[in-house]
């Protein structure tokens, strides 16, 4: 029989290993830099292979197809990867210090591509000639290429911290890097003080590192977010554009880092022509090669200044750097605080040091001792030539040397190679100096060696160099403030608007004196052009300077201040609340409510379709967020119907819409956080409720159907019962009237606005509307065109108006 050798493998765990080895080579071999050098393997390849072909800066200009060629010996990967990383290290708004000086098209800020690599040309860089130097004097290992027929170098020597004044960004596999660029000057500074101090803390650095120094300058705003980023590798910048008014008009001169313009300029365009921002008339594009340029030209009697906050708050002329400082420490990645990143780059430089001075100790004992064997033969010298000419060969001529003067081989292999004219008295003059210079040297070197504060010297002395050669001031401006920019409202005239939400999300403002008073029974001006099943849910009268909460039907509430909303006429759809607020895919509004401030001693009160009320105190929504917070905790595919302020002592009323009313004193709900579900307020039997009004016993309750008719009734008499009963009768429900679409507490003289499904409005006097009782069908108050229903009705308020 034979044995049976067969291994079982569980797929799971070779899934997993096999997972884990290519994250890893991923994480260590493309994506992440490291620490020492600041280059991925590719951009360290590309700058080797070009010193290697001898691409230095004083030299000729070649194709870059040549460049990616030679690469290819070291990086067998695509030509267009490679010679995109290259045209990145060429273009200066993409590295502080560019590390690649180019001829020809290697794109532009505004997104244009570079050119075809047979058409520009490059060459070494001065500064990346620093990250290169010494590289030939054993300071580095090197490992043998793909093939294995080439060695090539495992990280630079690299004299500029490349990490810290270039940053770096890449995603691996489970991980990503985002190292902003700083400014040379800062950095240096901060190496050399730490060389003095180096038990100096992050804070004590930040006095010379004053942030992230972009190479397209801009501005950003708080140093909070920087302090954050520095002491634990992570963090969050504000990037804001450098802008300044002109002859009324808005001008930028500095783009956020790594933000395309043409994008930015198309991204303003939607803006003005979605009516999100009002009153820019036009956007020019004046940059040219002496810097950016855009004009932004303001309409008469707008302000500059709430625009350019309108504009940073929409557009990308305010951006966020999310700051994660992860890079390979011997191989591993880590997140290193601005100390760590310090700490390593000194630490690389050391062994540097060491390498090369333990190099040239050996190269120059190795000549002092060559040239102790020369000054030996120059002392014999007849000798040695009678006994180099009695010799049959060189090897026996080699021997005698050794032999009869006591030299090495090394030292009798030169003195056969070496030329009569070092014979004369001048050249024996030159041996003799050149030995006691490098006796002196290799005690030098030897010195350095034995002393770390020596080799700690010439790494401040080197980044000092560094600094004189390449320093610059500062592109990048920090603005001292709070982390986010405030628009200024004191800079916007108040005004009264009406705000309109069709059922599809489309909502926009309009000013209140675009519609007029008219008497009951007419057939009303249209509120908005709508399209085909779309109807108007929702309109409301309300300052500009109000904030809106946007209550959906999934228990959230967004915030928007009310002159944010785009302005449109009357005939106009508007805008869709998706391109105003941070809305899910299946999340609708429905309930919007004007607030003026957030006063702690207010609650709101919750009103549901299937009846459940909830008060919550109204600070609980005083922090705005983008994506929205929980408002009330939503049971059953329940949506919220309504939401009012409510204080003590305040009676509401609920209706239904079946024609049931429940009248009931806010206390008996009591207050309940935001993530409560409430309290059962109505009890419904194949019902719905519609609204839920403030029961005042001075005004009436204004009932509308859906074919147009309506009644008004007394509020007293509707007697006071605890919530969660089934009501009194309201209104009575026939087919005549069809079902209650709306409810409104009014008092004499108040108007309101009645919406149909088409767009059709009215403005309505409610004192041209009976005040009759409980049990009746009301009377008509549109006259509706066929297929055609109210939708809402809204109230216009006095105090607004």
């Amino acid at each position: 029989m034979t044995e049976d050798k067969t291994k079982t493998i569980v797929i799971e765990s070779q899934l997993k290993e096999a997972y884990l080895d290519y994250s890893m080579s991923v994480i260590v071999g493309r994506a992440l830099p490291d620490i020492r050098d600041g280059l991925k393997p590719v951009h360290r390849r590309i700058l080797y292979s070009m010193w290697d072909i001898g691409l230095r800066h004083n030299k000729p200009f070649v194709k870059s197809a040549r460049i990616v060629g030679e690469c290819f010996k070291y990086h067998p990967h695509g030509d267009a990867a490679l010679y995109e990383s290259l045209v990145r290290m060429v273009q200066d708004f993409s590295l502080r210090y560019p590390l690649v000086a180019g001829h020809g098209n290697f794109g532009a800020i505004d997104g244009f591509p570079a050119a075809a690599f047979r058409y520009t040309e490059a060459k070494l860089n001065k500064l990346s000639e620093e990250l290169l130097s010494d590289i030939d004097k054993d300071t580095v290992d090197f490992i043998p290429n793909f093939d294995g027929s080439l060695k090539e170098p495992v990280v630079l020597p690299s004299k500029i911290p490349n990490i810290l004044v270039n940053g770096s960004s890449g995603i691996a596999v489970g991980m990503a890097t985002n190292i902003p660029p700083h400014n040379i000057n800062e950095i240096c500074d901060a190496i050399n003080y730490y060389i003095d101090n180096k038990e100096c803390s992050v804070n004590e650095l930040l006095t010379f590192v004053k942030g992230p120094d972009f190479p397209t300058g801009g501005q950003i705003f708080g140093s909070g977010g920087i302090k954050s980023s520095y002491l634990s590798g992570k963090g969050k910048l504000i990037v804001l554009a450098k802008t300044h008014v002109e002859n009324d008009n808005i001008v930028v001169t500095e783009i956020p880092y790594m933000v395309n313009k043409s994008m930015l300029i198309e991204g303003i365009a939607d803006l003005v022509r979605d009516k999100r921002i009002i009153g820019i008339s036009d956007i020019r594009d004046e940059s040219d090669r002496s810097g950016i340029r855009i004009v932004i030209e303001i309409k008469k009697g707008a302000n500059p200044e709430v625009l350019l906050n309108q504009l940073y708050s929409l557009s990308s002329l305010q951006t966020t750097f999310g700051v994660n400082m992860l890079a390979l420490v011997h191989n591993e990645p880590r997140i290193l605080n601005l100390k760590n990143l310090i700490e390593e780059f000194v630490a690389h430089r050391k062994e540097v040091i060491t390498r090369r001075t333990k190099f040239d100790l050996h190269k120059s004992g190795e000549r002092a001792h060559v040239l102790e064997g020369i000054k030996i033969a120059i002392l014999n010298i007849d000798s040695v030539v009678q006994g180099i000419k009695n010799s049959e060969n060189p090897e026996l001529a080699r021997a005698f040397l050794v032999n009869a003067f006591t030299l090495s081989e090394m030292q009798a292999k030169e003195i056969l190679e070496m030329k009569l004219q070092r014979l004369t008295s001048l050249e024996t003059k030159k041996i003799d100096e050149e030995h006691a210079s490098l006796l002196k040297l290799i005690q030098e070197l030897k010195d350095i060696l034995g002393d770390e504060s020596k080799i700690y010297e010439i790494i401040k002395n080197d980044t000092k160099e560094i600094k004189e050669r390449y320093g610059d001031e500062r592109r990048t401006e920090i603005i001292e403030g709070e982390e986010k920019i405030i628009l200024d409202e004191d800079l916007i005239n108040e005004t009264n608007v009406v705000i309109t939400v069709s059922q599809s999300g489309y909502i926009k403002q309009v000013p209140l004196g675009a519609y007029k008073s008219q008497l009951r029974g007419g057939t009303g001006i249209r509120a908005a052009n709508v399209k085909e099943a779309d109807v108007i849910e929702q309109l409301f009268v309300t300052s500009n300077l109000s904030q809106l909460l946007f209550f959906t039907n999934k228990g959230k509430v967004h915030w928007l201040k009310a002159y944010l909303v785009p302005e449109a006429g009357r005939y106009a759809q508007g805008t869709h609340l998706v391109n105003l607020l941070r809305l899910n895919k299946d999340e609708k509004v429905n309930t919007i409510l004007p607030i003026k401030s957030f006063d702690e001693n207010l609650q709101l009160l919750f009103a549901t379709k299937k009846g459940v009320l909830k008060k919550t105190s109204l600070n609980e929504f005083d922090s705005p967020r983008q994506g929205g917070i929980l408002a009330i905790k939503l049971r059953d595919n329940d949506e919220v119907v309504d939401v009012k302020p409510c204080g003590s002592g305040i009676q509401f009323i609920l209706g239904s819409k079946n024609g049931r009313a429940v009248k009931f004193l806010e206390s008996n709900v009591r207050e309940m956080g935001r993530s409560a579900a409430g309290v059962r307020g109505m009890k419904l039997i194949d019902d719905e409720l519609i609204g839920m009004e403030v029961a005042l016993n001075d005004s009436y309750l204004l009932t509308v159907t859906e074919n147009g008719r309506g009644k008004r009734t007394i509020i007293e008499k509707y007697r006071l019962i605890n919530r969660g009963g089934k009501g009194v009768l309201n209104l009575k429900v026939t087919e005549k009237t069809g079902k209650v679409v709306g409810i409104k507490a009014v008092k004499n003289n108040d108007e309101v606005m009645c919406i149909t499904e088409n767009g059709q409005i009215i403005r309505l006097n409610v004192d041209n509307i009976p005040a009759i009782g409980r049990h009746t069908q009301g009377v008509r108050l549109v006259r509706l065109k066929e297929d055609d229903k109210v939708a809402n009705v809204t109230r216009v308020e006095k105090n607004i108006e």
